[in-house]
């Protein structure tokens, strides 16, 4: 499996990103409030969004302070696998919601395969440590798992499965190669509220090397800290 060409790892690692998946998740709370009921539908963005916060946190604790697990070799919980691990197996169970419970239950668990491979995506394209995708598809399956759990027994409206799963593939073959900077987002952050002029990396911070609070202009330019090689 590690075998496979670079290329099918990019695409694979794609299905997680921000820009993909977060449109997903807000189109499946658009099918629970319109198929089902509001509160579905706020269930699922609550659960997510707390999801979000987590790995947010995590990713701004060390960027900002260096805060993490050496011995794991953990700077933060992978968003790419989080994503894709609670989004795609809520997808399914959407759209498979009036079938039989073994049928919803495989759907998961399909679901939850997607998120485990951009999960091993991330680790092979060296992007995350094993730690870092573990916890991110840990979380990401909690999310799909306590959502399933809270809408298993939903009666379906007058809602088809047609247009949800129609939409749902559209948004993932349009938005697959869409790409949004949420790691210079989440950089900008922590430098604001860390004060620092330069993050947290992974190499200098295994070294046990602090990162400088302060870095001359003319040695580091501005977007030089927000490149390749940061966690």
């Amino acid at each position: 499996m590690y075998d496979l060409p670079l290329h099918l790892w990019y695409s694979i690692t794609r299905l997680g990103g921000a820009g993909l998946t977060l449109p997903l998740a807000l189109t499946i709370a658009l099918w629970l409030a319109l198929g089902y009921t509001w509160r579905l539908a706020l269930a699922w963005l609550g659960l997510l969004a707390g999801a979000v916060g987590i790995v947010a946190l995590t990713k701004i604790a060390f960027l900002g302070w260096g805060v993490g697990v050496r011995a794991w070799d953990f700077t933060g919980v992978s968003g790419h696998a989080m994503l894709s691990t609670a989004v795609y197996p809520v997808g399914i169970f959407l759209i498979l919601l009036p079938a039989r419970a073994r049928v919803r239950i495989a759907g998961i668990a399909i679901g939850l395969a997607a998120g485990v491979a951009v999960g091993l995506s991330r680790v092979v394209l060296d992007a995350h440590s094993p730690s870092e995708a573990v916890a991110g598809c840990g979380v990401g399956a909690l999310v799909a798992v306590l959502f399933a759990r809270y809408a298993w027994n939903a009666r379906p409206g007058k809602l088809s499965v047609v247009p949800v799963a129609v939409s749902l593939l559209m948004l993932a073959v349009a938005l697959h190669d869409v790409r949004v900077p949420t790691q210079r987002w989440i950089t900008h952050v922590a430098l604001h509220l860390s004060g620092r002029e330069r993050p947290f990396i992974r190499a200098r911070w295994k070294a046990r090397i602090e990162a400088p609070r302060r870095a001359p202009a003319a040695v580091l330019p501005r977007d030089a800290a927000l490149g390749p090689g940061v966690a």
